[in-house]
């Protein structure tokens, strides 16, 4: 999509604060296909704030920042605006011998590499680099950022519960602690409910494959993110119309 195009698909609201979603395809509007969905569509409910929706399946942070759509938030974001900000199952891999154009560099610093991506050369960042360079961008306009973690695969997948965060967990962590915002561990409160719900009500929130949810667990897995939003005692809370969420705090 070119710039202008992407551009004109982000409106800011009149009626308010806006919330904007950047994330991949647990969030995003339609999931990863096959009656799953993602759980951005269910934030709406439980806040008063516009929500504004731009997670796209398939994205890492390398290629949502290459395809323009970092900087297509931060064109639009307002002051007092909130960006939710979540990536990592499509970031690893490895840049040779082929590269997909998702594979971040390894490191949780300022190293590069560099590659080819469909004949072009790359210069190509850290997952936190990427993350860190939008929410400085995002809080210059004087926007609120959260920086969360990715949702966890199915934990029960194997029929014992098992939750493992992969190594994106901690880049995200990482990348909050250096750019000084809140950062919500997304997966570890959606892998407790997980785990209370067990295995016969997990598994059938998993009608694809072990990372897309049906939309009754894309509403669970807002839900879990609302609750660590609360107990981390995150201003975003003020928004909410109830902070009564299932789980406990972590």
């Amino acid at each position: 999509m070119k710039f202008a195009a992407l551009l004109s698909t982000l409106v800011p609201s009149t009626l308010g604060a806006t919330i904007y979603l950047a994330g991949d395809s647990t969030m995003a509007k339609g999931g990863g296909g096959s009656s799953t969905a993602g759980w951005g569509e269910y934030v709406t409910p439980y806040t008063s704030l516009t929500v504004s929706n731009q997670a796209i399946a398939g994205r890492s942070a390398r290629s949502y920042n290459r395809e323009g759509r970092f900087n297509a938030i931060a064109d639009v974001v307002q002051s007092g605006d909130w960006v939710i900000i979540e990536f990592g199952h499509n970031d690893g891999g490895s840049l040779t011998p082929t590269d997909n154009g998702r594979t971040d560099c390894s490191g949780t610093g300022n190293e590069t590499c560099s590659t080819t991506y469909n004949g072009v050369a790359e210069t190509v960042l850290t997952f936190g680099a990427y993350i860190e360079a939008a929410t400085k961008k995002y809080l210059a306009k004087g926007a609120n950022v959260i920086i969360s973690s990715q949702t966890p695969n199915n934990p029960w997948e194997t029929g014992s519960y098992v939750y493992s965060p992969s190594r994106f967990v901690g880049y995200a962590q990482t990348a909050a602690a250096n750019a000084g915002v809140p950062y919500i561990d997304h997966g570890a409160y959606v892998a407790n409910i997980y785990k209370t719900l067990g295995l016969t009500t997990v598994d059938a929130y998993f009608p694809l494959d072990h990372t897309h949810t049906s939309p009754a667990g894309a509403s669970v897995v807002a839900q879990a993110f609302f609750k660590a939003v609360v107990c981390g005692n995150v201003a975003l809370k003020n928004s909410l119309s109830t902070t009564s969420f299932p789980g406990s705090c972590l």
